[in-house]
Order: structure tokens, then sequence, then C-alpha cells
């Protein structure tokens, strides 16, 4: 589910609310697992490939699969986290869209005139709709002002609109992946191309077990945000490509404006499930507005200034 499907389900957008007044279910606590140790390695090399992009028959906006070339490059092992978005807006005084200005939505709703953000609440009886603009929620306050991020360092920061992901990227000297690239990486990777769960059902990723939007088993041990690096890495060294949160990518969707208003965002999120989105696999693909932030998406970066590895760098003749 990306911003533009959560926002219909706002105002005067209403299209996402529940179907009749779902019931929350009250369930049992989950324990987190305890989380390894951050990776070693910040950056890994993804090789370059020719590779089948898209797929035909899982969900349309990813069709058609086609062979797509990238070239080779480095990409962070994990998502951008709150502690190293918070270093960024110290040394810079950086304010994100969500601090001080309202989406540029045309139509939007009077309540999403001031600065907010989107933030996913499980339906009830006094509101079905699954999504709530909430006056106040920033990265900082990911679910509104009463909210924090205490003790959340190794979170993936959330709330950030596309140009906040961009800010952050060129102040550390690198850039957001292109949706070729994510993908690649995801695709060579080992990702599954269906649910991502092990041999025995052990989910490999951070994502929504049991009936969206209410009843989150939490077998994974989570029900929202889990800090990076938690599941096992993917061949390359890469962790929660799939799953945790949506990351922004600088593929345009509409490509005949001079100023794009949505991105393709990648990987699904810990919202997706079985019965609703299911875009938890490599070719799943969605869309979302650049001056919009949400509290289940995020970005990586990648590095393509550094050269390659030296098994990978030409042979001198």
């Amino acid at each position: 589910m990306t911003g533009r499907a959560a926002l219909l389900s706002l105002g005067a957008l209403a299209v996402l609310a529940a179907c009749g007044k779902p019931k929350a279910e009250r369930l049992a606590e989950v324990q987190p697992p305890e989380c390894p140790a951050m990776p070693a390695a910040d950056y890994v090399w993804i090789p370059g490939a020719t590779f089948t992009m898209g797929a035909d028959v899982t969900l349309p906006e990813e069709a058609p699969a086609r062979a797509v070339t990238v070239k080779g490059f480095w990409m962070a092992t994990h998502e951008v986290t709150n502690a190293e978005f918070a270093e960024f807006v110290k040394a810079t005084g950086y304010k994100t869209l969500a601090e001080k200005d309202p989406p540029r939505l045309p139509g939007a709703p009077p309540e999403m005139l001031v600065p907010g953000s989107a933030v996913f609440a499980a339906p009830t009886d006094g509101n079905p709709n699954w999504w709530r603009w909430v006056v106040g929620a920033e990265w900082r306050h990911p679910e509104g002002p009463k909210t924090g991020i205490a003790d959340r360092d190794r979170d993936p920061v959330v709330q950030i609109g596309f140009e906040d992901a961009l800010a952050y990227a060129r102040w550390r000297g690198k850039a957001l992946p292109s949706e070729e690239q994510w993908e690649l990486a995801a695709a060579t990777g080992g990702a599954r191309r269906d649910m991502p769960v092990d041999a025995d059902g052990r989910p490999l990723a951070n994502y929504y077990q049991g009936v969206f939007p209410v009843r989150d088993l939490g077998t994974d041990g989570f029900r929202g945000r889990a800090p990076v690096a938690c599941f096992p890495a993917d061949n390359h060294g890469v962790h929660d490509l799939i799953g945790n949160v949506w990351e922004w990518t600088t593929s345009a969707l509409d490509t005949d404006r001079p100023d794009p208003e949505r991105n393709v965002i990648k990987g699904g999120s810990f919202l997706c499930a079985a019965n609703y989105c299911a875009r938890y696999r490599p070719a799943a693909r969605q869309f979302q507005e650049r001056s919009l932030g949400t509290d289940h998406i995020g970005f990586r970066l990648i590095d393509t200034t550094r050269p390659p590895p030296p098994d990978q760098q030409p042979a001198q003749r």
C-alpha cells in the first residue's frame, strides 16, 4: 500500500475505507527477536547483469517482463536509520517536507493543508479507514506528536518525502537507486518471487502475517517497523530489500511531465499481506507522491563513484 493509496482513504479522497466495518482483534503480544549486530560493511558490490525485470502474470503494473541490462554498483547493506538521518539534520539544520509544507496534492481535503503525514492505523468501529492524516507526524514523531523515536536509532527513518531522501543522499555524496538498479539487486540477490519465507515457512522479512488490516499475527516478531538488518542478508549481503519499509527510487512514473508528481517505490513493507498488497517481491512496484511521507516508506543509498572491486575491474592489457 502506498501514499497515493493511503490518501485515498482520507476525507474527500475516501476510497481505501475498509469494506463494511471490520473489527480489529485483540492479539497476544509478540516478542521481537534479538537482532544481530549491524553488518560490518556499509556497502556491497552488486555485479552488473542482464536480467528479467518485471513480471507478466502477477499484477498489471509489473508487466511486461523484459530483459534489462544494468551496470554494477555499490548498494547500502541497510536502509537509512533514524540515527543516520539525525546526524544529517544536526549537521545541516535540514527540515523535512512533513515539518514545513503540506503535500502538493490537488483536491486535498482541508485537514491535509497543514504540515503532517499519513499514518496507518488498524480500522475500528468508529473509524473504518486504514490511513489517517496526522498533523505533526514527521520523522521524529512517525505516528504523531505523542510518539517518538527514543531507543529506536536503528529503525529505518520514515515520513520522508522524495526530496528529503535526495537531500540526504547528496549530503552523503551518494545517490538513490533507480528502479532498475534496485530490482537487479533484489532479483539477483536470491529474493523469492512469492512470499518471503524459508523452506519451513518461517518469515525471511518483515511483512504482515495474518488478515490485513485487522489481524497481524506478528509471526516474524514485529507488528510494525523492525530495526534494520534484523533479518538475514541476501546473497549479496543486503538486508531488508524485501519488506520492512518501501524504498524510494529515482524512477519517475509521470515521465510525460516536466516535473513528475510520483516516483516508483520498491520492496513492500510491514503492511504487505498475502490477502492484500503482496508486493514483497523483486518485480513488485508502486507509486508515491514525491511530496508525501508515510510511516511505511524509507530509503537506502547506492554509491556510483567508488570503483568496482579488483576482481570486477577490466583486465589490463
